[in-house]
């Protein structure tokens, strides 16, 4: 029978995306990157599907593609990489609303287990049974967003404005880190902070320093480039370039001596229109190096906090007494739980500088991955451009 008149010989699918094969981009060792087409079924019913656009590349990894690890996490099976991420629903399942084909979502790929001590009380990120997108924590691995469609809960999906871009959106993943970091923290209007580390996650903690009222935001790095765009961009109100430090023939006691030599450095600069600074009211460490753990604490004020934001060296030699004698309260973080809608928020609201800007270097396509990830690991490309942030768009 031929088909009616009014009927659309071509209709756009309500609830489900059909195509059962979905190319992704995989780990198989370090610096080993393999095309592989994978089967993908319909969303389970609390899933949608999303088809991935654009994915950030993280220190963690670059890290996992170099070494095959990230610290402690060794990989133990192939890893598709990638958690900054931004896609375009194309398949919705039977039990997910507020949701349509063609909506453009930003995602948190940290799944918890909703039903634990820390999830009930709403620290999820500290679940013991959360799966996370592109870490090797949780065996079999949960595959990262590196790939062209993925299935995901719609309840760690979430909606974007119109006037927010999919680029921007990926980078709500490190937004969420600075978020975190200073809820964690007591910034408080008029406050001095000092951020160590003006990578992607450094730069976004200045900002949320400042927009939670610190006046004075100083950062620090040994790229000048970096604390030179944080400046420029108004991510920080003042900057200092770190020397370069030798040490791996220093003993403890040398390495406390030029921690505590930097700090003062630092602190004379953040604290220079000050008539008795004493040092910064909250100083965030974004490296994870133990010279800037130890710096950190020498130059946070008596009664001030010291913000543990980088994963880096896991076991350090740190001045408890600067603490002690200080009050100085160190304070951890990991990760990032209840940010994206306040993410979100702040993106729109056009409150951070533009985080596209950040986005220094872009690659078309996931078979250019390994060039990314080879130019992610580097401070500057072959031109001498500034590399700050890398984004793969599928």
């Amino acid at each position: 029978m031929a088909p009616s008149a009014l009927a659309d010989p071509y209709p756009i699918p309500v609830r489900h995306y059909t195509k059962s094969t979905t190319q992704a981009s995989v780990l198989v060792a370090p610096r080993q990157l393999v095309l592989e087409n994978r089967t993908i079924s319909d969303p389970a019913p609390h899933e949608l599907q999303i088809a991935i656009k654009a994915t950030g590349i993280c220190g963690s990894d670059v890290s996992y593609y170099k070494k095959f690890r990230n610290g402690d996490l060794q990989a133990v099976a192939p890893l598709t990489l990638g958690h900054e991420s931004a896609g375009v629903v194309v398949g919705i399942g039977d039990a997910v609303s507020g949701f349509q084909i063609g909506d453009r979502v930003a995602l948190e790929v940290g799944v918890p287990c909703d039903s634990c001590r820390a999830c009930q009380r709403g620290r999820y990120n500290l679940c013991p049974k959360m799966r996370f997108r592109s870490s090797a924590k949780s065996v079999p691995h949960f595959q990262g967003t590196l790939q062209e469609r993925l299935n995901h809960p719609a309840k760690w999906c979430y909606k974007l404005p119109a006037h927010v871009s999919l680029e921007a959106a990926a980078l709500l993943e490190p937004l969420s880190v600075a978020i975190h970091a200073t809820r964690r923290a007591s910034v408080e209007p008029g406050d001095t902070v000092i951020v160590f580390g003006a990578g992607t996650v450094g730069l976004l903690t200045a900002a949320m320093a400042k927009l939670n009222g610190a006046t004075t935001v100083l950062i620090a790095d040994i790229d000048s480039g970096r604390v030179n765009y944080a400046l420029r961009n108004g991510f920080a109100t003042k900057g200092y370039v770190v020397a370069r430090h030798n040490l791996s023939n220093s003993d403890t006691a040398d390495r406390l001596l030029i921690a505590k030599d930097v700090a003062s450095e630092v602190v004379d600069v953040a604290c220079a229109e000050e008539p008795d600074f004493e040092g910064a009211d909250v100083t965030f460490d974004c490296t994870g190096k133990e010279i800037c753990m130890q710096a950190g604490l020498y130059a946070t004020r008596p009664g001030g906090q010291l913000i543990m934001v980088g994963m880096g060296t896991p076991i350090q030699t740190l001045p408890m007494s600067a603490s002690h004698l200080k009050e100085v309260d160190i304070i951890g973080i990991f990760r990032y739980a209840n940010t994206y809608p306040t993410g979100i928020k702040i993106l729109s609201s056009g409150a951070l500088p533009s985080l596209e800007n950040m986005i220094t270097h872009r690659f078309q396509g996931l078979g250019a991955a390994r060039d990314a990830f080879e130019l992610a690991g580097k401070t500057f490309d072959e031109h001498g451009k500034l590399v700050l942030k890398v984004l793969i768009e599928t």
